[in-house]
């Protein structure tokens, strides 16, 4: 191991170190809405960070630079679609949700809330949400997984395609995101999750400032100096990365992520959990400069890479690991520089282990609270619904580990099906949820149902030989969140109103202050 890379091992080793010691001193969890809500104690940073950090995953360090550094500008429209829908979940769902979760008989997680908000005394709402749950995070946190592992393969090995250092990598990153998130719970997840979204920021701001400094800021040049033909088409937002125009259908599917920010689990729960009305407030404008400057400088990144690095990472089909290679050119020659270079790196392992470990924490509570607690067992003591609950978690890393043994398993594909999932399932519904009084029980299992096999479908199951979300261009997310949204809305105005203890609570969410 040569003396740069044991450089920048300690600097992993020291950053690990500290995640793992936050766990530890937030190992004391009286009970269930201690471990999985944090006793609904969030400042407006630590709700803010910890949102957006749990949101972004290693997708924004790497999938996000990577699609620009292929293809262009034409690819920061995914960015602008997770802008918008930032924004507006933000400003719609999140103080409406804190409250609603909490006059619905204090509602732990997202199961619990459709549960109680549809007085769902047979559980179909909290079985079928999650089902949904346990499916797609374990997809999602495939993706984590294999984000930390061709870190560390590219870091300590010789790239992806080195199975030592790709086994090596995935086992360590389970394991530390496993110990800190069995350790301490939520408030623990949430703690180290606002300490990695400092750190994720700090590092995908300097590194573009940097390199773009490096060529003299004369990035039209340096992509022509690199073999772009067309420079000015690189850099359009109606352009792909061969020059050619981009289709209508690119466009609405790459806005239509906006619509996946409803129904993800691991973001609501943030929501939840913040303490007053007031923090919201703060919560919203940190969360919102905090995704404008991060979203723009990974995709700044993406097109300054591109004129910067001395290998044409587009031919060599390794895109993903452009912030790594940017990293690894700026910050070489001294131990310090060396160092400096290790702690940016450690920027991707916060930003996987800050989504994994929500994801991880989230399954948790679906099948401790709402699967063995609230329908197997409803006898169950606090004590043995927690085991239950890091038996989950662990089960749930594991069958991720294995989705994502495939060294070559694509970041960006993994979380846009997991994306699409929960946004086509969940996101329809928490919206009616929350603003429409006549929305009733019938109407939400039919729309989470729609929704849920509308991304399967879509995504896998091969018609004619081919996929329909290769034959027709189409993210599934769009067309699966307009049918759940239509067959909720259509199934509930053709079955009975809710009972008038259930538009009472809808009523009281209007004028509560909570």
């Amino acid at each position: 191991m040569s003396t740069n890379t044991i450089i920048v091992l300690v600097a992993f080793v020291i950053y690990m170190g500290m995640m793992i010691l936050i766990g530890a001193l937030n190992s004391k969890n009286k009970n269930n809405e201690d471990y999985f809500l944090g006793g609904r104690g969030l400042g407006s940073w630590t709700a803010a960070l910890s949102a957006q950090a749990s949101d972004m995953s290693g997708w924004l360090l790497m999938g996000l630079p990577g699609a620009v550094y292929v293809a262009g500008t034409g690819e920061v429209w995914i960015a602008i679609g997770l802008l918008i829908g930032t924004v507006l979940n933000w400003f719609l769902v999140a103080r409406r949700l804190r409250k609603y979760t909490i006059v619905a008989n204090n509602s732990l997680t997202i199961p619990s809330f459709f549960e109680n908000r549809f007085h769902d005394k047979k559980g179909v709402l909290k079985i079928i949400s999650s089902v949904v749950i346990i499916v797609f995070f374990a997809v999602y946190t495939a993706s984590a997984f294999a984000s930390g592992a061709k870190l560390f393969a590219n870091v300590f090995g010789t790239g992806a395609e080195d199975k030592t250092a790709y086994m090596v990598g995935l086992i360590v990153a389970a394991v530390v995101i496993l110990v800190y998130t069995l350790l301490g719970g939520f408030r623990a997840v949430c703690y180290t999750d606002f300490i990695q979204g400092m750190l994720m920021l700090v590092a995908i701001l300097a590194v573009p400032i940097i390199a773009y400094v490096s060529i003299s800021g004369d990035l039209t040049g340096a992509l022509g100096t690199k073999g772009i033909s067309d420079p000015g088409g690189f850099l359009s937002l109606m352009k792909d990365g061969e020059g050619n125009s981009i289709s209508a259908v690119s466009v609405i599917s790459n806005l239509g992520w906006a619509l996946g920010y409803f129904g993800m689990p691991h973001i609501l729960v943030r929501f939840m959990a913040i303490k007053s009305d007031k923090e919201v407030k703060k919560s919203r404008v940190i969360a919102i400069v905090w995704v404008v400057l991060s979203l723009g400088a990974a995709s700044f990144l993406g097109l300054v890479a591109r004129g910067f690095l001395n290998e044409d990472l587009a031919a060599s089909g390794k895109s993903e690991i452009v912030f790594i290679k940017a990293i690894q050119q700026i910050f070489d020659g001294n131990v310090v520089l060396i160092f400096i270079g290790g702690v940016f790196l450690c920027g991707i392992l916060a930003a996987i282990m800050s989504t994994a470990d929500s994801q991880l924490l989230v399954t948790a509570s679906a099948v401790s609270e709402d699967m063995y607690k609230g329908v197997i067992n409803k006898k169950a003591s606090e004590k043995s619904a927690l085991n239950i609950g890091r038996i989950a978690v662990v089960v749930i890393a594991v069958i991720a580990f294995i989705i994502a043994l495939d060294p070559d398993s694509s970041v960006m594909k993994l979380v846009a099906d997991a994306w699409a999932g929960f946004g086509a399932a969940f996101g329809p519904i928490i919206l009616l949820s929350l603003f429409w009084k006549r929305f009733n029980l019938a109407g939400a299992a039919a729309g989470m149902v729609t929704g849920f096999l509308t991304i399967i479908v879509w995504d896998y199951i091969p018609f004619g030989g081919t996929l329909l979300k290769d034959s027709t261009g189409l993210y599934s997310l769009v067309i699966g969140f307009a049918l759940a949204l239509i067959v909720a809305v259509v199934v509930t105005l053709c079955t009975k109103a809710p009972a008038k203890e259930i538009t009472d609570e809808f009523e009281k969410v209007n004028s509560v202050e909570i």
